[in-house]
């Protein structure tokens, strides 16, 4: 199939070093480039991403977590912005 496709500078300059140093032609490197970015999508299924907690202890007795501002000021103190 003949088609025009419009390729990035850097793109187009890989694709070529790479057929003068194979010394394939342009549209075979073009193609099997094109065919492992589509093959490497296909199979590069990855499992969702998941946080393991761990606990970091009690809080020091008087804080309260539930406020962030009240917590910061008990802290750092009333500078703390």
């Amino acid at each position: 199939m003949r088609t025009t496709l419009t390729l990035d500078d850097d793109v187009a300059a890989k694709l070529k070093a790479a057929a003068r140093r194979t010394g394939r032609a342009f549209r075979d490197v073009v193609n099997d480039a094109l065919r492992r970015g589509l093959m490497s999508d296909r199979s590069a299924k990855r499992s969702p991403f998941r946080v393991k907690t761990r606990s970091l202890g009690g809080l020091r007795r008087g804080l309260n977590p539930d406020s962030i501002a009240d917590l910061l000021e008990q802290v750092e103190g009333p500078l703390h912005r």
